[in-house]
């Protein structure tokens, strides 16, 4: 049984997973079990060139941040499980209690964060009903979105990125992931508002 399972290895996916891993030395967080499914063949950072991202030098191409920042995860928080060519096509069950079905696995977990792209091709059983119009794109592009409240679809299942109706910028898409990741520490915390920050601060 994990406790949080990731749909997605792009930007969002990756920024929740950095967030929930920096926390497992957390009282609140030390026995939680995090999975993130990084198969993400559509991801649009694959064809993406960034000049205009905060912290990212400039000339920086997409498919490096994926394949970096996924390293950067296992090398920092090697506790994340990271689940490699494995698709997601199906959601099913309640909070506290759902089966994810992969082509090739199924894996249960209490919470799910979506966190894929908005193409049209979303086809994630279980999840279709949530599937609205993209509020942020252009209407010709045929995005779409999850329908959520603050990143919430329903209860124990959160949308992040794209897929929850920010613009696809890399910047929104990573503090739409990290503020996913954050509200779960939080409710791990008993309600108590949380986020885990390093510092170089002696103390």
């Amino acid at each position: 049984m994990f406790d949080v399972l990731i749909i997605g290895g792009g930007v969002s996916g990756v920024s929740c997973a950095l967030i929930l891993g920096s926390a497992l030395n957390k009282p609140y967080a030390q026995s939680k079990k995090i999975g993130i499914f990084t198969h993400q063949k559509a991801s649009a950072l694959q064809d993406a060139l960034f000049n205009n991202a905060y912290g990212i030098p400039q000339g920086k191409l997409g498919k490096d941040i994926m394949e970096e920042s996924l390293e950067h995860l296992h090398n920092a928080y090697p506790d994340v499980e990271q689940i490699e060519k494995e698709k997601v096509i199906k959601v099913e069950g309640e909070a506290g209690n759902f089966t994810v079905t992969t082509n090739k696995n199924t894996y249960n977990t209490k919470i799910i964060v979506v966190a894929i792209g908005s193409a049209n091709t979303f086809a994630i059983e279980g999840l279709t009903e949530y599937v609205i119009p993209h509020k942020k794109a252009m209407p010709e592009k045929n995005r779409i979105q999850l329908k959520n409240d603050d990143h919430l679809v329903t209860e124990g299942i959160y949308a992040a990125g794209t897929l929850a109706g920010w613009r696809s910028q890399l910047s929104i898409a990573a503090g739409s992931g990290a503020s996913v990741g954050t509200d779960i520490l939080t409710l791990w915390n008993n309600g108590i508002p949380s986020q885990h920050h390093d510092s170089t601060r002696v103390k």
